[in-house]
């Protein structure tokens, strides 16, 4: 036992790797096991609780990489936290109109939440996986994630209220395509048997709750492509990469009933991610045109904070009492 805890995984031993699966298992299994056993719909006051705890977790979480890692470490798995985590708030939106698309009622939304982070947990080590040998292959490669990650924040800058058609989205297309799917839920069931309308005999059916989890799973791999860059280019050590986006994630699906209702607060922020997008795309550019060394990782922090903080700040102030401009 003692000789595979002492071996190393990505580069870090298999002890860190182990933490970290363990702290993401209790988690999960408290979650499903003693906090949501019965579906059930999750108040504001419920949601906001349960987000600060998650929230609280990943900040111990980076005392722990501090105390194994170092100060630097620390601060780029903080850089990636506050990145991803605030970067959800988009994929929140969508969520918030895949649910309605499908008119799943709010009780039975974090079981098709919960479910949602299993198949993240998966998705993420992918891309992250896959990012991580690009890079470690071609160096140059980090250069095309900066490029796109300033390109993205542009493109942020000129798009306002882009629509979201649930309907023409390719992975409903392809489901209704090839399986078979209920018009109505059956309760909390993912799939259901029922006697098929052409030949009588009982088939499998799948059922809108199934649909809804489809699509934001392929909701999350899209807005993966902007984060994953994004803590790229803060650094390539994977395990800082994924511990971050993971528990970044973990306080989504309680984080989502709070603010579902309240996005419209965060009108502004939009333009506060697409400079973090920018100035951590332009960072790594910064060696090249400077002739100097890298920006520390923590004037990073400082400054992602920093510009998150005033898009927020500037937000509630301009949205109050619903008098947006």
């Amino acid at each position: 036992m003692m000789e595979i805890l002492s071996l190393t995984l990505l580069g870090k031993p298999v002890l860190l790797w182990a933490s970290f699966l363990a702290v993401v298992l209790v988690l999960l299994a408290f979650d499903l096991g003693v906090l949501h056993r019965t579906d059930k719909e999750i108040s504001v006051k419920q949601s906001l609780r349960l987000s600060a705890f998650y929230i609280s977790i990943g900040l111990l979480f980076g005392l722990f990489i501090y105390h194994e890692l170092g100060g630097q470490a620390a601060q780029e798995y903080y850089t990636g936290f506050i990145i991803e985590k605030t970067l959800s708030l988009d994929n929140i939106f969508v969520i918030s109109l895949v649910f309605s698309y499908f008119s799943i009622p709010r009780n039975y939304q974090y079981r098709v939440l919960f479910w949602g982070i299993l198949g993240v947990i998966i998705l993420r080590a992918i891309l992250i996986g896959v990012g991580a040998e690009i890079v470690h292959q071609f160096e140059w490669a980090l250069y095309v994630f900066a490029a796109f990650l300033v390109y993205t924040g542009f493109k942020m800058l000129k798009n306002d209220d882009e629509e979201h058609d649930i309907s023409a989205n390719p992975v409903v297309k392809f489901v209704r395509k090839y399986m078979r799917v209920t018009n109505e839920l059956h309760g909390n069931k993912f799939f259901v048997r029922l006697p098929d309308a052409n030949t009588g005999k009982r088939q499998n059916f799948a059922t809108p709750l199934f649909m809804a989890l489809v699509v934001v799973e392929f909701v999350d791999v899209i807005f993966a492509l902007d984060s994953v860059p994004a803590i790229f280019a803060v650094t390539t050590d994977e395990y800082i990469v994924y511990t971050s986006n993971i528990f970044a994630i973990l306080g989504l699906r309680a984080l989502y009933f709070a603010l579902a209702a309240l996005l419209h607060r965060f009108e502004y922020l939009k333009y506060s991610l697409s400079a973090v997008l920018i100035f951590i795309g332009g960072k790594v550019f910064y060696p090249l045109i400077s002739g100097g060394d890298k920006v520390p990782s923590s004037i990073s922090l400082t400054v992602t904070i920093s510009i998150l903080a005033m898009g927020i700040v500037y937000s509630l102030h301009k949205t109050k009492q619903g008098k947006a401009e």
